[in-house]
């Protein structure tokens, strides 16, 4: 049990990251429709920027889903790559796919997740030094990681890649629909762990998998915190610029 719990931190962290992640996603879509909506006062203006703003990440995210329900043999119909607004929700794309059992459903609901962590740890790891970064701030060491993190961005078409992760990494976040088929599984899961646990079975098994996966969680955790800081700038201009707009 104390092994388990040793090579615990790498997953909490992946995922405490990710749900940051998924915050930092919704408050700059949220500040993104502010200018174009206050400059037009058209709602569609707004949605359109958005759209544009996150197209490549939108792209990935629904072609996730079409290849994941290919590969388990789910019909697939509309494919559909531009915003449509819903009351308060707006929808920048959508695939029609047929639905079958809980499992294939998450799946086909999960891929833009799946696809798009395992982009974002390719991308921070052979692109950018987001280990460096890291290192960088863990030890107190600000000034060198501001460096570190400029230095990233001036790599050769640097600011590219970046502008590629970061619509990835906000883009890949399952929608309420995408999450639906999800929550049945995720609950079961949990509460089959908790049995597991309980009853004093062997974790040797989990433990060699946690071990064997911790270098890629924390490739994964570089990565997405190298993604909250490009969004905290993002986050930092759009609102000055909500400031300036307001005054």
């Amino acid at each position: 049990m104390v092994d388990l719990a040793a090579t615990l931190p790498p997953l909490l962290g992946s995922l405490f990251l990710l749900l940051l992640l998924a915050w930092f996603s919704r408050q700059i879509s949220l500040h993104i429709q502010f200018p174009f909506y206050h400059l037009t006062r058209s709602q569609n203006s707004a949605t359109l920027a958005i759209f544009l703003f996150f197209l490549p990440g939108v792209l990935l995210h629904e072609s996730a889903h079409w290849i994941m329900a290919r590969l388990l043999g789910l019909k697939t119909g509309k494919f559909r790559v531009w915003p449509k607004r819903h009351g308060k929700h707006i929808g920048l794309g959508s695939v029609s796919v047929e639905s079958r059992d809980v499992i294939r459903d998450s799946l086909v609901g999960v891929a833009p997740l799946l696809v798009g962590t395992v982009l974002v740890t390719l991308i921070g790891h052979m692109i950018f030094d987001t280990p460096l970064v890291i290192s960088h701030l863990s030890q107190g060491q600000w000034w060198e990681a501001a460096l570190a993190f400029r230095q990233e961005l001036n790599r050769p078409s640097g600011l590219l890649w970046a502008y590629l992760l970061f619509t990835i990494a906000n883009a890949m976040m399952p929608s309420a629909s995408d999450r639906e088929p999800i929550k049945p599984v995720l609950f079961y899961s949990v509460l089959a762990i908790v049995f597991y646990i309980l009853l004093g079975m062997p974790l040797q098994g989990a433990t060699a998998l946690m071990q064997w996966l911790a270098p890629t969680l924390q490739n994964l955790s570089s990565a997405l915190f190298f993604v909250i800081l490009l969004d905290t700038i993002t986050l930092g201009v759009l609102y000055l610029i909500r400031l300036l707009i307001t005054r």
